[in-house]
């Protein structure tokens, strides 16, 4: 048992007590190639990864076709192309979702995804897709995290942009639709975003406000802030990666390359491990250098019943003599035989 909130996923626990749960996005890195998206699942199992995450949407199921000014890009990475234009090139084709699917489960890796409607999830389901991710966008959208709950899968919920009351309200919903496995993920919604913007000491608050499993949606161009965060108590990190950051895709250059997110993988769960427990007791890798810490050594020659002087004896290494803590203690004492320069101090054959 453990005093931490945890879910599981795929037979996988996750929570403060296990290593981070860290999950592969593959976005739209497949820049409209099938192949392209089997090989981000092969890639994906060999870095490590616990998951590899997709996100089922259409241009029609996430906008709509319009030339209205509010459903045109004009700034950021994504200038001039219109919302729909942008979600047309960038989405994993739904025939695809079958056959990633099961290359996942031929790689042995978890796969799941993000819905953007209630259509999404229906086709979800049929693939038996064993968790959900709400994007940090829809996070407001309340109905469709019931409807994503009424599922009975764990959920995860990125909370870019959202405030605390608004991520109140999503878990809330989530609950209210019959969430039982809940996590929810820090998260700048920048592409890419700067370290600094993560304010990383909210998710000690995340976790004690919300009580739930809580991760780290990371947007930064390396795994600095990712570490970090594990550091902090951070059970999930999920990062884009992809084959190749210059692809020239729309999500190719914020993302990790293979080799880099292999060293995500093992950074993290190295972090995960050494932040471990509140433990003052000796470790193992310290004990062949117990005999090396100081401690009292004569360093004149003494007869036995001479009276020991603090100038006889020093505090020095190795650690085979009486603790430097029983100097004042020693000092008045006699030897009771005679003694040798260099000889350790032992309290038990001296008197007073």
């Amino acid at each position: 048992m453990t005093d931490y909130p945890e879910i599981k996923i795929a037979g996988r626990f996750i929570g403060q007590a296990h290593p981070p749960y860290v999950i592969s996005e593959l976005s739209a890195n497949h820049n409209g190639s099938l192949e392209a998206a089997l090989r981000l699942i092969d890639e994906a199992a060999k870095t490590g990864a616990d998951a590899v995450k997709i996100q089922t949407y259409t241009a029609d199921t996430i906008t709509l076709k319009s030339d209205r000014p509010e459903f045109q890009i004009t700034d950021g990475k994504w200038a001039g192309q219109s919302l729909y234009d942008l979600y047309a090139s960038a989405n994993t084709p739904w025939e695809w979702h079958a056959e990633m699917f099961e290359r996942a489960r031929q790689r042995g890796i978890t796969m799941f995804s993000s819905p953007f409607d209630p259509t999404a999830v229906d086709l979800l389901e049929d693939l038996r897709a064993p968790a959900y991710k709400i994007a940090s966008f829809e996070a407001v959208d309340l109905p469709l995290i019931r409807y994503v709950a009424s599922t009975g899968k764990p959920m995860i919920i990125s909370t870019g942009m959202a405030d605390a009351d608004e991520i109140g309200e999503a878990i809330a919903a989530a609950r209210d639709g019959g969430c039982k496995e809940l996590a929810i993920l820090r998260c700048v919604s920048g592409y890419p975003a700067p370290a600094g913007d993560y304010n990383l000491a909210t998710i000690p608050d995340m976790m004690a406000r919300f009580g739930l499993v809580t991760g780290l949606s990371d947007h930064t161009l390396d795994n600095t802030t990712a570490i970090a965060a594990v550091a902090l108590g951070a059970s999930i990190i999920e990062k884009h990666m992809t084959e190749d950051r210059n692809g020239g895709g729309p999500d190719d250059s914020f993302s990790l390359e293979p080799f880099e997110f292999k060293q995500l993988c093992t950074s993290a769960r190295k972090a995960w491990h050494a932040v471990g427990k509140v433990d003052y007791g000796r470790k193992s890798s310290e004990l062949s250098n117990v005999t090396f810490r100081r401690s009292l050594y004569f360093v004149k020659d003494l007869n036995a019943g001479d009276v020991i002087k603090e100038e006889d004896f020093r505090s020095v290494r190795p650690g085979l003599g009486a603790a430097p803590k029983l100097a004042d203690k020693i000092i008045g004492m006699r030897v009771g035989d005679a003694v040798k320069a260099g000889t350790p101090v032992q309290i038990d054959l001296l008197s007073k």
